[in-house]
């Protein structure tokens, strides 16, 4: 009884500690330094000392506090989570009044976020911080002027912010239109697309590989599986990406199928599953239903003096990349 009770103790004991080791892990919100925390290294002193002067300026006269802060690396996190974190944190804007707005880049992961506090919402909408991220900033970020990139991305918030007519294309002047990308897709960072598409992938591709495999019901799961090659992969390539493969499926498999079926031991299975009922292919078996009203089959296998006000901020705002 007693070694019973021990061992409770020591699963409850793991249990906190699992509990614990995503926050262990999390990225650590740096110390808010000054108006601009450039701790990835990528604006130049001038740069800085001209920020900070802009937005100390707009404080000065509208209250509204408006931060900095670049990263090398979200180490793995997303950028709209840590985003609320650093906010929470440095708790910009007037308590009561929720007037801040956090600008977020982390260089090596190609994202950028500006995180609205609630009291702004209505000056500075979703939709208007995802044109200056996509149409200022982004085009100065890819020819790596981060400079010009967060100072003039900068100067369009405080614009917008102090209710003035922000110069902000419609598009971007020096890109094409994001949906003539070719592998154009959602706005996810290159660790969620790698997971996402491994899953997608793993498991379309397992179905394709035994409809290419089994004799019979293979061309039943060649037609089953076109609208998922058609629509699962734009979440990862985009749409002129999922049609190249859905393409390619379309035509690979075809051949695919022609060439295994010439082979002795998929012979062998197409004639085990019609006298039989059941043929063993690789480490799978299949089974047909060999009269039965079912008809089916199955299978199975192994800044100084600058700080925040207290103000809070409800996930307003926009990201993008570069």
């Amino acid at each position: 009884m007693r070694r019973r009770r021990c061992y409770i103790r020591r699963f409850y004991l793991l249990l906190v500690l699992l509990a614990f080791i995503p926050a262990m892990a999390a990225l650590e919100v740096p110390r808010l330094g000054g108006r601009v925390t450039d701790d990835a290294h990528i604006l130049s002193p001038e740069a800085r000392e001209r920020i900070t002067n802009l937005l100390k300026y707009h404080e000065d006269r509208t209250t509204n506090q408006v931060a900095v802060l670049t990263v090398p690396s979200l180490e793995g996190e997303d950028i709209e989570s840590f985003a609320v974190r650093v906010f929470e944190k440095w708790k910009l804007g007037r308590k009561g009044r929720d007037n801040g707005v956090l600008i977020l880049i982390a260089v090596q992961d190609r994202r950028m976020r500006i995180e609205v506090g609630y009291g702004l919402e209505g000056e500075l909408t979703d939709l208007e911080a995802g044109r200056i991220i996509r149409n200022i900033m982004t085009p100065r970020f890819k020819a790596n002027d981060f400079d010009v990139g967060v100072t003039k991305g900068v100067q369009a918030i405080i614009a917008k912010l102090e209710g003035r007519e922000a110069a902000i294309p419609a598009e971007a002047p020096d890109s094409k239109n994001k949906s003539d990308s070719f592998f154009s897709g959602p706005d996810l960072p290159i660790v969620e697309r790698i997971l996402i598409g491994s899953f997608i992938f793993g498991i379309i591709g397992l179905f394709t590989v035994i409809g290419v495999l089994t004799p019979g019901m293979g061309w039943f799961l060649y037609l089953f599986l076109i609208p998922f090659w058609g629509m699962f992969p734009i979440i990862v390539v985009g749409a002129y990406g999922a049609l190249a493969i859905l393409c390619t499926y379309l035509v690979a498999f075809p051949i695919a199928k022609i060439i295994i079926s010439r082979t002795a031991w998929y012979k062998k299975a197409a004639k085990g599953l019609k006298t039989k009922g059941r043929a063993h292919i690789g480490g799978f078996s299949f089974t047909s239903g060999g009269g039965s009203s079912s008809g089916g089959w199955s299978s199975s296998g192994s800044s100084g003096g600058f700080s925040g006000g207290g103000g809070s901020s409800g996930g307003g705002g926009a990201s993008g990349g570069w």
